[in-house]
């Protein structure tokens, strides 16, 4: 079947892809075989990551941004990852509500997903979900993140540019999460730019990049938005542009393309064998007993985690 729907896919049919996403949100045993057929089809795309704090206006700028690369004739993908909802455990919030502009838009593709606990900003399925959207032929690809703070990170990982989003009434909070997100942002906008406070923040954000020292050579521009108005859209698809140029020429967007990929097979490595040794112990039969040793204190956890590592020998072959 995954040969099937990639072959679809990849004619442009629409329902064929969202079949696939639903596989990789559900982490289905067919993801290899359909990631494997669709590596060759990758690298076209323009990955674009929108993060930042909770009500910043993370969904608008994502909305004008569509709206704006829709009207120089691209393709954009979308993928918004949204709270996990505690009843059904799916987005709380729909692709339909987010951006209903485009919902009919056969050039936009959006698709919702829900966190599931995690958190980076971004669920464990989206990166696959980004290499479908590219497969599937789109030009540019914005990825959402759940906004939680200074803990979004994975999206550093998973997108070409990272666009942070920041309201005036962030000034305050500068100091405390510059060690996190602020670091890994390539462009700033100061959304809500009409509000009170915007002058403050933007002489806190460029005292910050003064003293932080750009090793690629590129130095973040701050923008002042209105997303609601749709005053400055243009100004900030024209910067992300000219970072990508910058990326390009430079060789750094292949070299960012290939740690992602690097990283990307670290974590696919680490969660498969923690789901390896989970299961050990959930069979309520292997390493049993040096589970209770440890639980009563007897051994200790680095002893113990050694232990199992040299039993699993195997699983390192």
């Amino acid at each position: 079947m995954p040969a099937e729907l990639v072959e679809k896919m990849l004619t442009g049919d629409q329902r064929a892809l969202a079949r696939l996403v639903s596989a990789v949100e559900r982490q289905s045993a067919e993801v290899p075989e359909i990631m494997q057929r669709i590596t060759p089809m990758l690298g076209h795309a323009y990955c674009i990551g929108i993060t930042g704090p909770p009500g910043a206006g993370k969904s608008t700028i994502t909305d004008r941004l569509t709206a704006y690369a829709r009207q120089q004739g691209k393709t954009v993908g979308i993928v918004a990852v949204d709270p996990t909802s505690p009843y059904s455990g799916g987005a709380i919030l729909g692709d339909r509500i987010r951006m209903q502009q485009h919902y009919l838009d056969a050039g936009v593709y959006i698709r919702s997903m829900a966190s599931r606990g995690h958190h980076g900003g971004l669920s464990r399925a989206a990166k696959g979900v980004i290499k479908l959207l590219d497969a599937f032929g789109k030009d540019l690809i914005i990825v959402e993140t759940v906004g939680v703070g200074q803990t979004e990170l994975d999206i550093v990982a998973a997108a070409d540019t990272t666009v942070l989003i920041l309201v005036p009434e962030s000034g305050d909070a500068i100091q405390t999460i510059k060690a996190g997100i602020m670091e890994i942002a390539d462009l700033f906008v100061i959304n809500k730019a009409d509000r009170d406070g915007v002058e403050r923040l933007q002489r806190d954000l460029q005292m910050m990049l003064h003293i932080r020292h750009a090793s690629d050579g590129w130095c973040p521009p701050v923008l002042g938005t209105q997303a609601h108005k749709d005053i400055g859209i243009v100004e900030l698809h024209e910067a992300i542009t000219t970072h990508r140029r910058k990326l390009s020429e430079t060789g750094q967007l292949a070299t960012r393309r290939q740690q992602n990929r690097r990283q990307e097979l670290l974590d696919l490595l680490q969660q498969q064998l923690m789901a390896t040794l989970t299961a050990q112990f959930d069979d309520g039969e292997a390493h049993s007993g040096l589970l209770e040793q440890v639980e009563e204190g007897t051994v200790d956890p680095y002893t113990a985690a050694q232990q199992m590592l040299v039993e699993n020998d195997d699983l390192w072959r």
